[in-house]
Formats: C-alpha cells, sequence, structure tokens
C-alpha cells in the first residue's frame, strides 16, 4: 500500500471512531450507542478506545453502567459535531446531484408555534429527510447553534449574536390578555397610557416578549405597576384568567378562551419578530438553504 492510500485508510477509520465517539457522548452508554450505530458493543469500545490509544487520551469516565465525557472529551464534542454535519453536507451535495434524498435537519426553538408550521410545509417537499426539534430558551438555542448540537434555530428576534446569520420570518404584535370581568375585556383596543399604574403579569427576565413591552412603556412614558413576574406562557395565562394581572403576550401564542379577552395596544406599538438563525460559515450549506427556501416561502 502506497502512502497516500495509508493516509486516506487513517482518515476514514478517524471517522469512524469519530462517530463512534459521539454516539457514546450522545447516549452516555456504550452499549445503547452500539444499538443505535447498529453495531456490536466490542466493535463500538475498540473504535472509541483506539480514538483515545491514537492520541493518548481519555475521553469517558466509566461511572458504574453508564459513561462521562472527560474535560477532553467535552472540548471534542462540538469539533466531532461539526465534523459530523461538514460529512452530512458533503454526502448531500454529491448524492445524487444535490437532490436532498437523505439526511438529518436538527431544529432548535423557545416555542413549537411557528417551527412546526415550518416542519409540516418542510416534509411535504422533503419527505427523505429527516427532522428533529429541541426545545429551550433564547440561550440554549444559540449555544446549541455554536456547538453544532443543532442546524436552525428558531426565536425572537431581540439581539445580533456576532458569527450568526438571522432570516426574518414573521412579526406578531404583543396583545393583552385580561380576564373576561377586567374594565378593558369589553373594548378592541386600549391607549397605551392606559397601562399607567395598572398591574402588569411580567415574563422572566431576558423574554422577548417582555423587552418589547418595556421598550414601548418606556417610550410612551407610563410607569405600570408589576403585578409578578411568571416564567412561562401557561402560568401567565392562568394568572390572567385568575384575574392576578393584566399579561401579554404575542398575539400568534394567545389562546382563545371564554374567561379571557385579547385586546389590542392602539397602533401596536410592541412586536416581536421571529427569525430563523443560523451559524454564519453554514449559509450555504444546501440542507440549511433547502429548509431556509420553505420557511421564506411560507412567509410569502
Amino acid at each position: 500500500m502506497n502512502p497516500s492510500s495509508s493516509h486516506r485508510k487513517n482518515l476514514w477509520m478517524s471517522a469512524i471512531q469519530i462517530r463512534a465517539f459521539m454516539a457514546v457522548a450522545q447516549h452516555r452508554s456504550f452499549s445503547a450507542a452500539a444499538r443505535a450505530l447498529g453495531l456490536s458493543q466490542p466493535t463500538l469500545t475498540a473504535q472509541v478506545q483506539q480514538l483515545e490509544r491514537r492520541h493518548a487520551v481519555q475521553l469517558f469516565l466509566r461511572r458504574g453502567h453508564g459513561v462521562e465525557l472527560t474535560d477532553v472529551g467535552q472540548r471534542l464534542l462540538p469539533l466531532a459535531r461539526q465534523l459530523g454535519a461538514l460529512e452530512v453536507e458533503a454526502y448531500n451535495l454529491l448524492h445524487d446531484n444535490g437532490q436532498l434524498n437523505a439526511g438529518h435537519l436538527k431544529l432548535g426553538a423557545v416555542g413549537p408555534f411557528h417551527v412546526i408550521e415550518m416542519v409540516d410545509a418542510y416534509r411535504k417537499r422533503y419527505p427523505r429527510i429527516e427532522l428533529s426539534i429541541r426545545l429551550g430558551n433564547s440561550t440554549s438555542v444559540f449555544r446549541d447553534l455554536q456547538d453544532y448540537t443543532i442546524d436552525l434555530g428558531v426565536l425572537a428576534r431581540f439581539h445580533e449574536p456576532p458569527g450568526f446569520t438571522a432570516i426574518p420570518y414573521a412579526r406578531h404584535a404583543i396583545v393583552l390578555s385580561v380576564q373576561a370581568g377586567h374594565p378593558f375585556a369589553e373594548r378592541r383596543e386600549i391607549r397605551i397610557e392606559e397601562l399607567e399604574n395598572m398591574p402588569l403579569l411580567q415574563r422572566e427576565s431576558g423574554s422577548s416578549t417582555r423587552r418589547a413591552i418595556e421598550a414601548a412603556l418606556r417610550q410612551a412614558g407610563v410607569k405600570p405597576k408589576v403585578a409578578m413576574e411568571i416564567g412561562s406562557r401557561e402560568a401567565l395565562r392562568e394568572a390572567s384568567i385568575r384575574g392576578m394581572g393584566i399579561g401579554t403576550v404575542s398575539e400568534a401564542e394567545f389562546i382563545p378562551d371564554e374567561r379571557l379577552r385579547l385586546v389590542r395596544i392602539e397602533g401596536d406599538p410592541a412586536f416581536t419578530e421571529t427569525c430563523l438563525y443560523c451559524l454564519d460559515e453554514r449559509r450555504g450549506s444546501p440542507l440549511l438553504m433547502s429548509f431556509i427556501d420553505v420557511a421564506k416561502g411560507l412567509r410569502a
């Protein structure tokens, strides 16, 4: 075997070992990882051990029936995910002239509303692409994008972190959610000045809805009373139903209920904008672009 053939074999073996490493890191178990890859446990264990021996490192700590990543393993994981993503993109580019007949697209989102409608449209156009959704807050979605845990993020736009591309998808006014017996309940809309000294239910710090309504109130010089800070849409809705205060919610996320009324703020001064986010370096990926194009079609 000539040197170039030997070098190619070593690279191929490394790719196999990297996939084995990622599977064990994901499942936290050699046996579960072997099942996921369709390998015997001794074969998968040997692949990871070869990777460790080749580079004189320890990637996992054995803990009873499970494993934990070492410090080196934790630092290797995002790089391994990046290699895996690039391998899939190369395959999709070459296979079937780039017709996207195979692949796995991983999505992150802060809520189900927009991402589900995107996925529904995408599956109808690309039925052979596997899709998965991971829900979290904005911080975790950006971290997962950076670590290659997900490919695209769907979340509200309130800042532009460096290294990311944002593709606008939808814009929704923030509306009031009030108990059916509230003085505002019989009105279609109110002036923002009428919220002065009114008990307002706030989302948690960092919420895009909270940022937007606070900015609009500040611009209008209005100071409501903060009745309570609530960390979820569901809990805020229940508090509104019980008359504990006035809730604020994106119009797209308001769930009709006979005990609640939707009241607009005149002129819609507060709004949220939902965007698709991806790493700048992955903007040209055919797989990612296929999803972005479908989302743009929905927006249009």
